[in-house]
């Protein structure tokens, strides 16, 4: 059977970040499930433009969105059954590369499921609220179930490298097993209807 593929997408760009820690720590948690092949986008390597395409990416039907970095960035995305987007809050929101991210490409998302992982001011839970809204035009399904890294994680986490010590996030490790859980069962869910 054909592996369900979740790209896990770790959204901070900025130096010393500490997103890279829960996003390996998900994306190896993802890798534990039977039947899944998790891999890691991160927007820092992946080196987008600033979104200022002249026309719509909904329009765009043939993959070519008209920028090779823009292009790649698809082809990489429409791999994928389900993501999960790692997101710090900056501002009660997410930051402008994740923004740029969603914003570059349009059909590649479309009928996959996504779940979040936030963390800084209120657990990144405004950033996740404010995400779901923008991937619901995307044609995505957020799902309900979402991990939140509290302060006492992102303490003990923080002086880390990545990868970081997986017994850190023991304390959320239930919350994990619950949004992986429910992530998996959407993306059979939509794969299985997309193929129809």
């Amino acid at each position: 059977m054909e592996k369900i593929k979740i790209q896990v997408i770790l959204g901070s760009i900025r130096p010393d970040r500490f997103g890279d820690k829960p996003a390996h720590w998900i994306l190896d948690e993802a890798n534990k499930l039977e039947g899944v092949e998790a891999t890691l986008i991160d927007l820092k390597e992946s080196k987008l433009p600033t979104f200022a395409s002249p026309g719509y990416p909904s329009m765009v039907k043939d993959g070519n969105y008209g920028n090779e970095i823009i292009n790649a960035f698809a082809h990489k995305i429409a791999e994928a059954d389900a993501y999960i987007i790692v997101t710090p809050e900056y501002n009660h929101g997410y930051p402008g590369s994740i923004k740029d991210a969603l914003d570059s490409v349009y059909k590649e998302w479309n009928n996959k499921p996504v779940a979040f992982v936030g963390y800084g001011s209120a657990l990144g839970a405004r950033a996740v609220e404010q995400l779901r809204q923008v991937v619901v035009e995307l044609q995505m399904a957020p799902i309900r179930n979402a991990v939140h890294i509290p302060s006492d994680v992102y303490g003990a986490v923080m002086k880390e490298t990545a990868p970081a010590n997986p017994a850190l996030f023991a304390p959320i490790a239930e919350k994990a097993t619950g949004m992986l859980t429910q992530l998996l069962w959407w993306a059979k869910a939509l794969k299985a209807a997309r193929t129809q």
